[in-house]
C-alpha cells in the first residue's frame, strides 16, 4: 500500500526537519503552505486541511470546488487562498 505520509523541511539547504511526519489526506496532496507565524500548515488535495505545526493535529477540513492545485497564506497570515484545477479560487479568513 502506498504511504500518504510526508515530511516537512524547514529549508532545502540544511534539510532540517520541522519535527514530524504528517499523515496527509487519503489521496494526493498537490500543495502545502506554512503561515508566516509558523503555527499553521495548509495542505491541498481534493480538500484543504489545516494543521497545527506545534502538535501535528488536524484543525479542520475545508471544501473546494475541484482538485486543489495551490494553497497560500497572505504575508500577514490572516487569510488563506486556494486555487483548483478548474480555475476557481476560494479565500478564507484565518480565525
Amino acid at each position: 500500500m502506498e504511504s500518504r505520509a510526508g515530511v516537512i523541511w524547514r529549508s532545502l539547504h540544511n534539510r532540517e526537519k520541522i519535527g514530524r511526519r504528517w499523515n496527509w489526506h487519503n489521496l494526493l496532496v498537490n500543495s502545502v503552505a506554512i503561515s508566516s507565524d509558523g503555527q499553521m500548515l495548509a495542505s491541498g488535495g481534493y480538500t484543504i486541511k489545516l494543521w497545527s505545526v506545534t502538535t501535528g493535529r488536524e484543525i479542520c477540513t475545508l471544501s473546494h470546488f475541484g482538485s486543489v492545485t495551490s494553497v497560500a497564506f497572505t504575508p500577514d497570515g490572516g487569510w488563506l487562498a486556494a486555487g483548483d484545477s478548474e480555475g476557481n479560487i476560494k479565500i478564507w479568513r484565518r480565525s
